[in-house]
C-alpha cells in the first residue's frame, strides 16, 4: 500500500482528511462523512510503514519529534496533486496520522459561500481582525481568501506566520513572506516580534494561543499594522472574553481599552451539512463600531448580541440569523438548524414561519 496512491484517491474524491490508524482501514472524510478506502484493517506495522512514507514525501523529514514527544505537525507538497498538512501521533502504543488535504489552487470565496461583508475586511489598513470557530470549520480557508484578495488588489508586504503553512501565496501585487513555526522560526511570538522589523503592511498570525502572543499581536495592531488571526471560540462574545481573561485581573481594564481601539471585526464560522451532501458555512460577523467599542470598554460584552442583531446595515449578522437564512433557502435541513443554532427556542419559533 502506497501513501501517494491513497492521497491521489482522496484528492479525486474531493475529501478533506485522511485517517491512518491501526486496526482500522484507511479512512477518508468527504463532505463530513467518513468513508473507508478499502476493507483492509491496518496492522501497527502497516500503519508505521505508511507514516514513514509520509516523512519521505516531506523531504525526508526526520521522525525525531514524533519519537521523542509522541506528536508532530508539518506540511508537504506533491507536484501536480496538492499540498497536505500532516499530524502524526502515538495512540495505544502505535503510530497514527491525520492528513488534511489542501489544494494548490487558492480557494474561490464565492464558490465557498464566504459573504461579501467578510471579504471587505481585506480593504482595512490597520487593526486586528479575528476569524474564530471550532477546529476544522474553515478558518484557515477564509483567511487564505482574505490574504489572496489583498495580494491581488494592493501593494505591500504580507508576512504570514503559520503552524504549519497550508496555502501557498505567490508574489502578486504584494511581496509575500510565509514563515512556518519550528522550521522557519522558533514560535509565534518570536516571529511576530521580528515581523515588526521587516517592513510589514499585513500580518497573518496562525493562532493567538497564549498571553504573550495576544499581547504582542495587540501591540502590533496599535502600531498601525493590519493583523489577521484566529481563536478557537464560537462567537464574538466568547472571543472577547477569552482575550481579556488571558490577562491578570489587574491588567484587564487596560486590555479592554486597548482591545476596543484595535479590534476591527470578529468573524465566527461553522460548517454545516448541506442538503446536497456537501458542507455549507454559516457566519457571525461583528464589525467594531462605536457601540461595540463602548461595550468592550465598559464590560458590557454580554450585550453585544443585540448590537450584532441590529447592525445589519453595517454588514453584521448573528450566527442564528445566518443559520436560519440557510434553512429558509433550502441549503440545510430544519434538524441541522436546530442542532447547530445558539438559541434553540428562538430558532424553533423562526422555523415555524418557513
Amino acid at each position: 500500500m502506497k501513501i501517494q496512491e491513497l492521497l491521489t484517491q482522496a484528492v479525486k474524491r474531493s475529501c478533506s482528511d485522511v485517517f491512518i490508524i491501526s486496526h482500522l482501514p484507511v479512512t477518508f472524510k468527504c463532505n463530513g462523512k467518513f468513508i473507508h478506502a478499502n476493507k483492509l484493517l491496518l496492522s501497527p506495522q502497516e500503519t508505521e510503514e505508511l507514516i514513514t512514507q509520509i516523512y519521505v514525501l516531506a523531504g525526508n523529514r526526520k521522525m525525531n519529534t514524533l519519537q521523542e514527544t509522541g506528536d508532530d505537525d508539518f506540511s508537504f507538497s506533491i507536484n501536480g496533486l496538492g499540498r497536505f498538512r500532516a499530524n502524526t501521533y502515538r495512540q495505544r502504543g502505535s503510530l497514527a496520522a491525520v492528513i488534511r488535504i489542501i489544494f494548490f489552487q487558492l480557494p474561490d470565496p464565492t464558490k465557498l459561500g464566504i459573504p461579501d461583508q467578510v471579504m471587505k475586511l481585506s480593504e482595512l489598513n490597520s487593526g486586528l481582525v479575528l476569524v474564530t470557530g471550532p477546529a476544522g470549520n474553515g478558518k484557515s480557508t477564509t483567511l487564505a481568501c482574505l490574504i489572496d484578495q489583498i495580494n491581488k488588489t494592493r501593494s505591500g508586504h504580507i508576512i504570514t506566520m503559520e503552524d504549519p503553512i497550508e496555502y501557498i501565496h505567490r508574489h502578486n501585487q504584494c511581496i509575500v513572506s510565509q514563515r512556518e513555526v519550528a522550521s522557519d522560526t522558533k514560535n509565534y511570538v518570536t516571529a511576530l516580534r521580528a515581523a515588526l522589523r521587516q517592513a510589514p503592511n499585513v500580518l497573518l498570525l496562525g493562532e493567538m494561543r497564549d498571553l504573550d502572543t495576544i499581547e504582542t499581536a495587540m501591540t502590533a495592531a496599535e502600531t498601525g499594522q493590519l493583523i489577521f488571526s484566529t481563536l478557537h471560540t464560537n462567537n464574538a462574545v466568547s472571543t472577547i472574553d477569552r482575550i481579556i481573561d488571558v490577562f491578570p485581573t489587574n491588567q484587564q481594564h487596560q486590555i479592554r481599552l486597548q482591545l476596543s481601539m484595535v479590534l476591527k471585526a470578529v468573524v465566527s464560522q461553522q460548517l454545516l451539512p448541506a442538503v446536497d451532501g456537501g458542507m455549507v458555512p454559516a457566519f457571525e460577523i461583528m464589525i467594531c463600531n462605536l457601540a461595540v467599542q463602548n461595550m468592550i470598554r465598559e464590560e458590557k460584552v454580554h450585550q453585544l448580541d443585540s448590537v450584532i442583531f441590529s447592525g445589519t446595515k453595517e454588514g453584521m449578522i448573528s450566527m442564528d440569523t445566518s443559520i436560519f437564512n440557510l434553512c429558509k433557502a433550502g441549503r440545510i435541513t430544519k434538524k441541522t438548524a436546530l442542532e447547530r443554532c445558539l438559541d434553540r427556542d428562538s430558532m424553533e419559533a423562526q422555523l415555524k414561519t418557513i
